[in-house]
């Protein structure tokens, strides 16, 4: 089986991995740690790729499982969220299909940052019409020999050469003018620009073996 940590409109890696799986486990009794894709994500935007993050409330000297996180509303994020991805990709083919599923999840007020984290990839998954199975683990997962352990590897400071299964495949970006793919941006990229064959350029993006 694939461990995978929990992820925020996660990256197209994250997606290829887990769209070639029956059942996926989702690690959610780690340590949470800072400046990863469990609150942050990257679209591409007119003036390059923007990094979004969602805060949350802080930790002081302690380590605090991820299941536990709950998210800061100090700032009006959930607003400022929608409106830079409308800003990015209002014009591509396929936003004005897809608007309506990702809307709602930036309009609800959400508690745990594990429970928005899941409503993002189920309506991902969904959109991508693929129906993996997502189990979340009751206590923390020491991997075995037949897992691959994804938790780490897919992280925004690994380079992707570290993940010898996951080669990226370029398709058209809205502002990618001069031709210069940015590849492995979040999963929203993929589904506004590529719509139903979002799923074409994950497979292709895989192996199987090494």
């Amino acid at each position: 089986m694939k461990l995978f940590s929990t992820a925020l409109f996660a990256p197209i890696q994250y997606f290829a991995h887990l769209t070639t799986e029956d059942q996926a486990l989702i690690e959610i009794n780690c340590h949470y740690a800072r400046r990863t894709y469990r609150n942050r994500y990257v679209i591409l935007g007119a003036n390059g790729p923007m990094a979004l993050s969602v805060p949350v409330e802080k930790i002081h000297g302690q380590k605090v499982p991820t299941r536990d996180v709950t998210i800061a509303y100090d700032t009006p994020w959930q607003d400022l969220h929608w409106k830079s991805i409308v800003s990015a990709y209002n014009s591509s083919p396929y936003f004005l299909y897809y608007r309506d599923d990702f809307e709602p999840l930036l309009q609800k007020s959400w508690k745990y940052l594990i429970d928005l984290n899941s409503a993002v990839t189920e309506v991902c998954l969904r959109c991508l019409d693929v129906d993996t199975t997502l189990n979340y683990t009751k206590q923390y997962v020491s991997p075995t020999e037949d897992d691959l352990d994804l938790r780490d590897l897919i992280h925004p400071k690994k380079e992707l050469s570290s993940d010898p299964l996951f080669h990226p495949v370029a398709y058209r970006q809205v502002f990618n003018t001069d031709g210069s793919f940015i590849a492995n941006l979040s999963i929203l990229d993929l589904i506004f620009n590529k719509g139903p064959e979002s799923i074409l350029v994950l497979k292709d993006s895989l192996k199987s073996t090494l």
